[in-house]
């Protein structure tokens, strides 16, 4: 397979045409950036290899356990790591979620520690919907949906390289879809 250099070369040889097309599809600004650091983030932090000691994975650095449970779950290359269809899917999804935990865990020490109260859930999800509802003010509407978008190539560029070198090693790239 290709390796981690090969697989960052090609996320910043596609970030400029990445980029240009999502002005000449927008003709903004925020959304162009959005886009274009959204691939980025995508490709270098955020893609498939999340499932292996990877280059991605060691991005991470301090946050790195963040993706323990994730490596657990899937065996690499499977369709839930890097399928076109599912995988940044369930990456968004599962990052949310464990966010989400470690920042009620958080609050929980410190409930524990200080005497304080514990938020409930209904609390974190008002959380969610204001930090959704400020960036959609402030970007416009399209910022969630074009960040997922930006996400999506970021890993998909991943993705296709894979497809690529299996296809010309054993003729074969249903393993993806």
């Amino acid at each position: 397979m290709p390796s981690g250099k090969t697989h960052d070369a090609i996320t910043f040889l596609l970030a400029a045409p990445i980029a240009g097309a999502a002005w000449a599809a927008t003709a903004d600004t925020a959304m162009t950036a959005a886009v274009a650091g959204a691939f980025l983030f995508g490709g270098l932090m955020f893609g498939p290899d999340l499932d292996t000691l990877s280059d991605q994975y060691s991005r991470w650095r301090l946050f790195r356990p963040f993706w323990l449970p994730y490596r657990t779950m899937f065996k690499h290359r499977s369709r839930w790591s890097h399928g076109l269809i599912f995988g940044t899917l369930f990456r968004v999804v599962y990052f949310l979620g464990a966010l989400t935990l470690a920042i009620y865990t958080a609050f929980l020490i410190k409930a524990s520690i200080t005497g304080g109260k514990v938020p409930d859930t209904e609390s974190f999800l008002l959380a969610w919907r204001q930090l959704g509802e400020t960036l959609r003010g402030q970007f416009g509407d399209q910022v969630l949906p074009s960040i997922f978008g930006g996400l999506w190539i970021g890993a998909a560029s991943h993705t296709f390289t894979d497809m690529a070198v299996t296809y010309v090693k054993i003729g074969r790239v249903t393993e993806f879809l």
